[in-house]
Parts: C-alpha cells; sequence; structure tokens
C-alpha cells in the first residue's frame, strides 16, 4: 500500500497533534488553524504536525476536473514552517487513499506518526465517501484515544476564506480581494528564460518567467508588482497574456523591473502581484503599444506612491 510505504518512511520523535488537507495557498483560514494547531501542541507538549497532499483530492476522483494550485508544494512546505509547523508529512493522494475507511487512514496515522490528537475545521471529512466528518471523528476519537479539536473558519466580508474563493477573484484579475483572502500578496515564481527581444526594441526589456503550466494565474492583462531579487523589493510591471499586438497565442508570462540593471537570465524570481491596471489590449502598432507601457509605468509608480511604496 503506497500510503503506507511514504508513512513507513516517517520518523515521529513524539506524540504528535495533526492536521490534515491541501492548504493549497496557505491563505488566511489555514494560518488560523494552524495557530490554533500549535498552541495546542506546545500546552500539550506534542509536535505540530500537517499531513498535505501531493494532488488535489478533487483531481484524483474526478479526472475531468483540473484546479491550477496557488503554491505547489514546495512553497506549501515554506509557508507552513513559517507558521511554526514542526513536522511536514506529504503523501501521495491516491484512488487507493480515497478507498480507506476513516479508521484505517487514522490507525495508519496513529501507528506511523504517533498522533495523538486531530485539529480540523468545520467542514473535514476524510475516508471514503468523506464518511469521516467532525461527528465521526469524534466517535472514532473516543474509540481510538486521539483528541479532535473543530476550529471555526475565518470569514472576510462575509465570505468564508477558501482557496476556491481566491481563485475566482485572481480570474477575475481582483488582486485585492485575492491579498485579502490569502493576508500576503499573491506570487507567482519562475525561472528567466530567453524570450524574442520585443522588450528591448520597445525600450522596456522584459524578464520572460517559466512558470508551471499548472500554476493559477490572475487575469491576463497588466499589474503593478515587485520582485525580490537577493533579499531585495523592486518595482515591477508584470504582463500575463498572449502579446496580441504581435499575433501570438501562447500564454506568457513576463516582467519590466523599473529600477533594475542586472542580467537575470537563469535566476529563479519571485514576483508579488499587487494591483491590476488593466486589461490586455491589441494595438496596431508597436509605437502604440510602446506609450501604453510608458503610461502604465507612470500610473504604477504613482499607485505604489500612494500605498507608501516605492
Amino acid at each position: 500500500m503506497q500510503v503506507e510505504e511514504e508513512l513507513g518512511k516517517q520518523s515521529a520523535e513524539k506524540d504528535m497533534l495533526l492536521t490534515i488537507g491541501v492548504f493549497d495557498g496557505v491563505h488566511l483560514g489555514h494560518r488560523y488553524l494552524i495557530s490554533q494547531l500549535t498552541e495546542l501542541a506546545q500546552k500539550q507538549g506534542l509536535l505540530s504536525g500537517v499531513v498535505t497532499f501531493r494532488q488535489h483530492p478533487q483531481e484524483v476522483l474526478f479526472p475531468q476536473t483540473k484546479l491550477p494550485f496557488l503554491t505547489d508544494l514546495a512553497q506549501r512546505t515554506t509557508l507552513l514552517k513559517n507558521e511554526g509547523v514542526e513536522a511536514i508529512i506529504a503523501l501521495s493522494f491516491t484512488r487507493e487513499l480515497a478507498q480507506l475507511s476513516p479508521r484505517q487512514f487514522l490507525g495508519l496515522l496513529e501507528k506511523y506518526l504517533r498522533m495523538r490528537g486531530l485539529v480540523i475545521g468545520p467542514d473535514f471529512a476524510l475516508g471514503q465517501s468523506r464518511e469521516g466528518d467532525t461527528d465521526t471523528l469524534r466517535r472514532l476519537g473516543q474509540e481510538m484515544g486521539f483528541s479532535v479539536t473543530v476550529v471555526p473558519p475565518i470569514i472576510v466580508d462575509g465570505e468564508v476564506v477558501s482557496s476556491t474563493a481566491i481563485r475566482k477573484a485572481l480570474a477575475l484579475g481582483d488582486m485585492k480581494r485575492v491579498q485579502k483572502l490569502v493576508g500576503r500578496p499573491f506570487s507567482l515564481y519562475g525561472r528567466v528564460i530567453p524570450g524574442a527581444g520585443r522588450g528591448i526594441e520597445l525600450g522596456f526589456p522584459t524578464a520572460n518567467l517559466d512558470t508551471n503550466a499548472e500554476q493559477a494565474l490572475p487575469a491576463e492583462g497588466v499589474y503593478i508588482s515587485q520582485v525580490h531579487i537577493d533579499d531585495q523589493a523592486y518595482v515591477s510591471m508584470t504582463n500575463i497574456g498572449q502579446r496580441p499586438t504581435f499575433g501570438e497565442n501562447q500564454r506568457v508570462v513576463e516582467v519590466y523591473l523599473l529600477d533594475y540593471h542586472g542580467d537575470l537570465y537563469g535566476q529563479e524570481l519571485a514576483i508579488d502581484i499587487i494591483e491590476r491596471l488593466r486589461g490586455e489590449i491589441k494595438f496596431d502598432t508597436p509605437e502604440e503599444l510602446k506609450k501604453q507601457i510608458a503610461e502604465d509605468v507612470k500610473r504604477g509608480r504613482a499607485i505604489l506612491k500612494t500605498r507608501g511604496g516605492n
């Protein structure tokens, strides 16, 4: 059994208080639950741990479903550690795992991770057909000897914070809403690769980012952003789209750093997407595009200045 093989490779040094989930985005709701987990674990003298999944369960159970990720496993791991989680256990979500009963799966967690308690949200469920809801888990906890703590959700502007809500806001390019729900700017990561060189020709040299094809992206358009290089943030403009002025139809992410001079090829960049300036526009000539980019830069600087940025 794959899940047992993966759990068998873990070495739990002490009894653990666990939470379970994808935690895609590590948003405000996730962070509140994690804060309760770490606080409770410390009080009880337990190790705080997160069991997360490499694949989104929905994509495994319903192959026609495509859920672009907000944060990949490496990013999730870093963000969870920053929240104080002491142990992160990544499991492959498979149909085999999905067919385990709640008792079987929890028994494996007790056996290999020395689980002594669960911290979950009110809508959490696990096991075959999601049989392991909060009531079932409480009953199993009494029978098997582990505690169950249910943490209420976080609500922002009348909406429960969730990865689904964040994806919807992203699809609209509503970065202010995204930041409200996530609790920090939405970030894109990728390696700088050679492009067509059109940015240089226009006087605005851009770095083309090789992003993961499964990465969730904001709506196509031009955004104010910040690029992090060597622990320093640089004001930038990020274009997400297909460059219709040049007759292209492949979606790209390209960023123009306003006050940076240096070779970025091959570097791994982290880009915070701050605010959408406009949608993607097809211009009749490159000269018209050049004028619009200059206007975008001017407007972007003004907006950041009012926000207290650079």
